[in-house]
């Protein structure tokens, strides 16, 4: 059964995300062990991760500045008196028996994260602009439960236990899959600038849950919270919202209860499934932890980690918009990476053409990374030689097509010459004297006759026929913006 819009249109969807964000530091949050993806099970540990009686945690600070450069970009305020928190539960996965944490103070706060999602459906000055951030805290992450085919136990491996996590819960503010689609981009893209987690939902770097509901529009109290797990990519985050709020709709109009509990993704069928019920109030235990001191950060510290951070997607997105006038579209493309961001920001530091340097990055530029497989910051030319490629585009010199399909690959093949050179060597460079244009159209009207009086008569799309015969005679170096103005007039 499928709904139809008006039963859609009567309930308000409700979503929340928990981000697990785990960071790349080069040892693990309270011990020295290799903090590293991979590896033969359980050779990544210590007694410290073990938990062998009488060993002691120590806070790694290079993870408390990950996380404040977090928080940082979330538009956060830092919690500069703190303490970790035990949250007592027993999995085998779990080697100590319980989850150093944070409960009561988080060391990020009450912050916002710019998105622009895509929704179609919506009038532009509806659509959300930001998601709302409750608090980013900082914890350890368990272990692994490995079950191998035809083995009646499952095995656990270790290697994962005291990686340093943060997890980044949002306030339950969104109504609209595109949202949550959104926030994770922009979650994963704030982790790659900051170099504080690689954002690979596929490995398990970055994990995420959504807490779905669904309410009569004019109800004041939200809906049963239904507890979305084992997703492994954005666009199945939105999927499994969407699959939610579907199910959750259809059993309130058929008189059901929407039960409170966690339930699993299936990727293969779109579709959730029951894992367990969830209690209306967890009991954890929580306490502080009696093995860590406080934690303070002075204003100096605060200070240090704010000045040495980079600029930021949404940041750059603002920029190039401002100042360089890109469309959305130019947006994304160019800041979707820290590197071809900052490539790009470089590049119009050499041309005023900043829309033009936009289509060489996004164009021929990528091309030829992509054939190659190598990154941005590796590519052979440089920004003055792109600079003056631009600018005999854009002067006319040259056309965009002779640019890109031959300047540019020669280039490519000997780095050291200059555009003009190859153009010279090349003879690309467009005819643009008017007199030698002028004399090349009336040869071509003057040979279709015919062709003139239909075109007269109406049949407009004749141009393109004399324009043909120009560029052929001229050996395609007619500059076509004159010689197209050039037709009109002699044609009219």
């Amino acid at each position: 059964m499928r709904l139809d819009k008006n039963t859609r249109s009567k309930y308000q969807l409700v979503i929340g995300l928990e981000v697990h964000v785990q960071l790349q530091s080069q040892s693990k949050i309270f011990a020295a062990d290799l903090n590293q993806y991979g590896g033969e099970p359980n050779t990544h540990i210590s007694p410290i991760t073990l938990a062998h009686p009488g060993t002691l945690p120590l806070l790694n600070k290079r993870v408390v500045e990950y996380a404040i450069k977090m928080g940082l970009a979330c538009n956060c305020e830092i919690t500069q008196q703190m303490y970790f928190d035990r949250k007592n539960y027993f999995y085998p996965d779990l080697p100590k028996g319980y989850q150093i944490t944070q409960d009561k103070t988080p060391i990020c706060q009450s912050g916002r994260v710019p998105i622009r999602p895509n929704q179609p459906a919506l009038r532009p000055e509806d659509r959300s602009t930001e998601v709302l951030i409750h608090h980013i805290h900082l914890e350890e992450d368990a272990g692994k439960l490995m079950h191998l085919d035809g083995e009646p136990e499952s095995q656990v491996d270790y290697n994962r236990a005291g990686t340093p996590l943060i997890e980044i819960v949002t306030e339950p503010c969104m109504h609209y899959p595109e949202e949550a689609y959104a926030v994770l981009t922009e979650i994963r893209k704030l982790v790659r600038y900051l170099d504080i987690c690689d954002g690979n939902m596929e490995e398990g770097s970055m994990r995420c849950d959504a807490n779905v509901s669904v309410k009569l529009n004019e109800a004041t109290e939200l809906g049963r919270k239904v507890e979305v797990k084992n997703m492994n990519s954005i666009r199945n985050v939105q999927r499994a919202i969407e699959h939610e709020w579907e199910r959750q709709i259809l059993l309130i109009e058929q008189g059901e209860t929407v039960v409170s509990e966690t339930r699993t993704f299936d990727a293969t069928t779109g579709t959730t499934a029951a894992m367990r019920y969830k209690e209306e109030l967890n009991d954890y235990r929580y306490f502080p932890e009696p093995d860590l001191s406080p934690m303070y950060v002075s204003d100096e510290w605060l200070a240090q980690i704010q000045a040495n951070m980079p600029q930021l997607p949404y940041e750059l997105e603002r920029k190039f918009a401002e100042q360089y006038g890109l469309p959305e579209h130019d947006l994304d493309v160019l800041t979707d990476t820290k590197e071809v961001a900052v490539f790009y920001d470089t590049f119009c530091q050499y041309t005023a053409y900043h829309k033009a340097a936009a289509n060489w990055v996004m164009g021929p530029i990528k091309s030829f990374l992509n054939d190659r497989g190598t990154s941005i910051t590796e590519f052979p030319l440089s920004f003055e030689q792109l600079s003056e490629l631009t600018e005999l585009v854009a002067s006319d010199r040259v056309s965009f097509a002779a640019a890109s399909q031959k300047i540019f690959p020669a280039l490519l093949n000997t780095p050291q010459a200059s555009p003009t050179q190859v153009a010279e060597q090349l003879n690309l460079f467009q005819e643009s004297n008017t007199d030698s244009l002028q004399t090349l159209v009336n040869e071509v009207i003057a040979d279709f006759p015919d062709k003139v009086v239909a075109y007269q008569k109406g049949k407009k799309g004749l141009l393109g026929m004399f324009m043909g015969e120009v560029m052929k005679r001229s050996q395609g170096k007619a500059n076509p913006k004159i010689a197209n103005e050039l037709l009109r007039k002699a044609l009219n």
